[in-house]
């Protein structure tokens, strides 16, 4: 089987910093052959695919890397069938049946069954896409058994909508927006809630859940409406609404 190479120069980041700095090298193998189509600015990488850069590292088995000017000036690439990513530039890696990334914009989309996006201490999990904007710094996440953990949070729902902030260099949670149509788990500190949907808000250390709500904490569950839970002191508050009532259930766990 012939193995095709070719070592490609990508300048980082715009003119004036890629000057100040030697070009980095991409080298791209590939065991199917490389198609170039001029006309529609973008070549196909067969088989066996893999790129290695100074920003990350792909393998996959079928890539279309799309250009702007020439063959060198490369916008985004789209890899597909068992495809890994590994970035220690932006501090991302993943893996998943499809993978989208945008070099100049650092918009990645992972898509297909046992998706995975690590940032960090962040894992995002899904059957169906996971959507990150690193410059921006929002995320998305949908599909069955879509999830998100960290070192101290656990989240599952079909729809996980938040932003990141930038702090000391590492990416912290700052807002969520949780929704799905059955139930939503949330996992933190000791306390569980489900609901339909939730919101966080790092800002004000709070924790909103709605529909069908549920919180455990110890021998204690308390149903209602509505919950509000204080993620700094961990107290909450849950209510109804119409002729509902909030009903709560408190285990003597003292034998």
């Amino acid at each position: 089987m012939i193995k095709f190479f070719i070592l490609l120069i990508i300048l980082l980041f715009n003119y004036k910093f890629a000057i100040s700095r030697n070009a980095g090298e991409t080298e791209i193998t590939t065991e199917d052959g490389i198609e170039v189509f001029q006309e529609d600015k973008y070549y196909l990488l067969k088989k066996n695919v893999e790129i290695l850069s100074d920003e990350f590292n792909l393998t996959g088995q079928l890539v279309k890397i799309f250009f702007e000017k020439d063959l060198y000036d490369v916008k985004e690439l789209i890899a597909n069938d068992s495809v890994n990513f590994l970035s220690e530039e932006y501090n991302i890696r993943g893996k998943g049946e499809e993978l989208r990334f945008n070099i100049k914009d650092q918009k990645i989309i992972v898509n297909g069954v046992n998706s995975e996006l690590f940032l960090e201490k962040t894992k995002m999990l899904s059957d169906g896409e996971i959507s990150v904007d690193n410059i921006k710094g929002g995320f998305f996440i949908q599909g069955s058994n879509s999830k998100l953990l960290s070192d101290n949070i656990y989240i599952s729902g079909s729809k996980i909508n938040g932003e990141f902030e930038i702090i000391d260099g590492k990416r912290n949670i700052a807002n969520l927006v949780v929704e799905d149509d059955k139930k939503l788990n949330i996992k933190t500190d000791g306390i569980i809630m489900y609901a339909k949907k939730a919101i966080y808000d790092k800002k004000n250390s709070i924790i909103e859940l709605f529909e069908n709500v549920q919180i455990e904490r110890g021998s204690e569950i308390i149903t209602g409406d509505y919950g509000i839970l204080n993620t700094k002191n961990k107290s909450y508050k849950v209510s109804s609404k119409n002729s509902n009532k909030v009903k709560a259930i408190i285990t003597n766990t003292n034998e």
